[in-house]
């Protein structure tokens, strides 16, 4: 696990050491429970930390955001993490699995990250979290799905915007998606991996 994969990045030393304390406690909890997939822990600071970091560079002001199925703690820990440093701003994280959330909210008392867990269905979220600024999600469903869970808070909020890292099957997504929904889209090519992308979504409604 290679830190230096921060280096093209805007990170200041107070977030590096907090994020070192996540990573550190992202391993221990690893070898208990499954936070992601086996074959991409060793790959951790590149695959998964600086995969989620990207999303500051998208939205750098302090916002209220939601993320929904957090599990190991991407992007939402490590957006909890970089909002600490300006003392402002908030994430609520989504996750129904209780072991994984006795993971995020240890996680957050060690790094001091800006958030709270929320041990909830995804599909229940809307009826007890208002409408954030932003939405993300990472690993968690196809496009169609995600917008399904995001749309009650977009009827709320009309300038909400969703963050959605997709992989190398993005297009096919975007496009089944457009039959139930219509949005505006930004493409933002992963520093990651090639093949990868962030999709920003705005202005989402349901097709009649």
């Amino acid at each position: 696990m290679n830190k230096s994969s921060l280096d093209g990045l805007n990170v200041s030393r107070e977030t590096r050491e907090r994020l070192d304390k996540f990573a550190a406690l992202f391993v221990k909890w690893a070898g208990k429970i499954n936070l992601v997939a086996p074959s991409t822990t060793e790959a951790l600071w590149s695959r998964h930390i600086q995969d989620s970091l990207q999303l500051r560079n998208i939205v750098k002001s302090p916002c209220r955001w939601i993320d929904l199925g957090s599990g190991g703690g991407f992007p939402g820990v490590v957006t909890a993490i970089t909002l600490a440093e300006l003392h402002d701003g908030w994430v609520d994280l989504v996750e129904s699995n209780n072991k994984k959330c006795g993971f995020l909210r240890m996680a957050l008392i060690e790094t001091s990250g800006r958030g709270t867990v929320h041990p909830i269905r995804i599909e229940e979220a809307h009826k007890k979290l208002g409408a954030p600024d932003v939405i993300s999600a990472r690993a968690l469903a196809e496009l169609d799905q995600l917008l399904e869970f995001s749309h009650p808070w977009a009827v709320q909020n009309s300038a909400l915007k969703m963050l959605f890292h997709k992989g190398r099957d993005y297009q096919v997504e975007i496009e089944k998606a457009r039959g139930r929904w219509a949005f505006d889209l930004v493409i933002h090519q992963s520093v990651v991996e090639a093949d990868s992308v962030i999709l920003e979504i705005t202005s989402l409604e349901r097709r009649a």
